[in-house]
């Protein structure tokens, strides 16, 4: 068996040219361009770097980036006060807070300030809330929202079937097995602390990996035939390495995504697609 590969970057292309003339219409009926602002604290390369995937991105739509950077020395209240400011610019439509943060700064006290109608990324607790209840309106954090697309795009048959999700952060792991849950499949959030880890693994119909360590997951770990998920992006000496190990769980998956190409490029398309819907609320369509 070779799995399929499932084209992120291929997705991901024809859906900014969507969100591009999407965004061009709404512009020339109401005259206001979608903003998004990125909020950074500090020059961490790794944020920096960041912020600049997402300009890019957001110049390719044809919406505004708006970079609010603030010194690594600043204190809490200098933060909180450029973040209220944010939240109350009518001009302003999204916003993120990147990390790392500096140690003087509490990143859940911003993420708790923040105004959940510009929550983009999905990361305030109403937001979050809201998805755990299934109860719109709430933005899903980009990549496990960018991973559920790609597996619709393919044609996925979620009802009925066995999800395992090896990871439990905020803004992949336990927003994927909500995404999952709500499509009628049965899941378990397994973990460091997993017992026989693999064994659980072996149990997926689609098995999702979101736990930042390259290669951990093998083909001994998968299915025959099952849709494996690949949410790892680690830098390694040999390049960009997911969190499966490639040719192994290729010859035993029956769909995977590859590491690069596969939930990657997702993952700043559906940030302007939670953008696009943050626009539409403010102007009520």
């Amino acid at each position: 068996m070779s799995a399929h590969l499932l084209d992120g970057k291929k997705l991901s292309q024809s859906m900014r040219t969507t969100l591009k003339e999407t965004f061009a219409a709404l512009i020339a009926q109401h005259g206001v361009h979608p903003t998004l602002a990125v909020l950074q604290v500090g020059d961490d390369p790794a944020a920096a770097g960041y912020a600049r995937a997402i300009e890019r991105t957001c110049t390719g739509v044809g919406v505004c980036f708006s970079a609010q950077i603030l010194s690594g020395e600043s204190d809490q209240g200098t933060v909180n006060s450029l973040l209220d400011q944010l939240n109350g610019d009518s001009g302003v439509h999204g916003i993120m807070i990147l990390e790392p943060l500096p140690a003087q700064i509490d990143g859940n006290l911003l993420v708790d300030q923040l105004n959940p109608a510009k929550d983009v990324d999905g990361v305030h607790p109403q937001n979050a809330g809201r998805l755990s209840a299934q109860r719109p309106p709430y933005f899903v954090p980009a990549t496990p929202a960018g991973a559920i697309c790609l597996l619709e795009e393919a044609g996925v048959e979620f009802k009925g079937k066995r999800a395992v999700v090896i990871g439990r952060s905020d803004i992949v792991g336990k927003p994927m097995a909500l995404l999952l849950l709500h499509r009628h499949c049965t899941v378990t959030i397994a973990h460091s602390r997993t017992q026989d880890l693999p064994a659980v693994a072996r149990e997926a119909d689609i098995l999702c990996a979101a736990v930042g360590r390259p290669e951990m997951v093998t083909g001994e770990w998968v299915k025959p035939g099952a849709i494996v998920v690949d949410f790892g992006t680690t830098y390694t000496d040999a390049g960009l390495k997911g969190d499966c190990e490639q040719e192994s769980v290729a010859a035993v998956a029956g769909m995977m995504t590859p590491v690069p190409g596969g939930t990657g490029p997702m993952t700043n398309v559906m940030l302007m697609q939670n953008l696009l819907e943050a626009y539409r609320r403010q102007f009520g369509i």
